[in-house]
């Protein structure tokens, strides 16, 4: 970012929200720089922001609040994001998986957080689009493992293409795990970057089973591209944090992990 004239607290804040809301992540200390202003300032007009929900704020940065940003939030910022949630999801998702299963993995941070809770399993085969979690896979000596080939997404270290969906095309597994920027009631499987989607219908048609993993903030929300509707998913698991109104609007294809 390049540096800004001096503007006042409430021209400053209003133009951090357009900022945020066309680029779709910020980074603290990044405004600090544009704004010419210390640390301190951005942190309590992020606070401001944040009380009056027009942003939404992570560890370093902030995201925005409506579902009117297309821009990928940063791999590292998502991971960050929820984490206890992402875990207790992780672990429930993990314990459907028996030894000797095959999987696929999509990209994602609580998909991500699976793979690290696949580390004592035996004998299973996984089929992933997702290089952080290819990585992290290729150490466990009880898992096979599959890589797609196809295009890298740069932030997200996710492979997508046609060459992507022929891999996928050519498996048959018993569980498909999916990540989503969106599950909706009544809309389905949403989510922001529409050259994923065929990849993710691909891994449905590839299982036998299929499981989306979206911690509560996601519950509920409607992101820009439809991926699929509800009947074609087996399972949805959130984390517990989900509210009472929340829950009444689903019916037992959606379960909740403890904390």
């Amino acid at each position: 970012m390049r540096g800004s004239k001096a503007v006042s607290a409430a021209e400053r804040r209003k133009q951090i929200v357009a900022m945020i809301t066309e680029q779709g992540y910020l980074n603290a200390s990044e405004l600090s720089a544009h704004f010419g202003v210390d640390s301190s300032t951005i942190r309590r007009d992020l606070s401001l922001l944040e009380k009056e929900g027009q942003v939404m704020r992570t560890h370093g940065g902030l995201l925005p609040v409506s579902s009117s940003s297309h821009a990928d939030t940063p791999y590292s910022v998502r991971r960050q994001m929820n984490g206890a949630a992402k875990s207790a999801i992780a672990r429930y998702a993990a314990s459907l998986v028996q030894d000797g299963q095959s999987l696929i993995l999509d990209n994602g941070s609580s998909v991500f957080e699976l793979a690290l809770a696949l580390k004592e399993k035996k004998n299973l085969t996984v089929l992933t689009n997702d290089l952080y979690t290819a990585f992290t896979l290729s150490h466990y000596p009880g898992i096979t493992l599959h890589v797609t080939g196809g295009l890298m997404l740069e932030n997200v270290y996710t492979l997508v293409g046609q060459d992507t969906i022929d891999k996928i095309d050519s498996m048959h597994v018993d569980w498909a795990f999916l990540g989503a920027e969106g599950v909706h009631p009544e809309r389905g499987l949403t989510n922001i970057n529409t050259v994923e989607i065929p990849v993710k219908q691909a891994m449905i048609r590839a299982a036998e089973r299929t499981v989306v993993l979206a911690d509560s903030s996601k519950i509920g929300y409607r992101a820009l591209s439809h991926v699929c509707d509800l009947s074609a998913i087996d399972r949805v698991i959130t984390d517990s944090r989900l509210s009472a109104k929340q829950r009444a609007l689903w019916d037992d294809k959606l379960t909740l992990a403890p904390l």
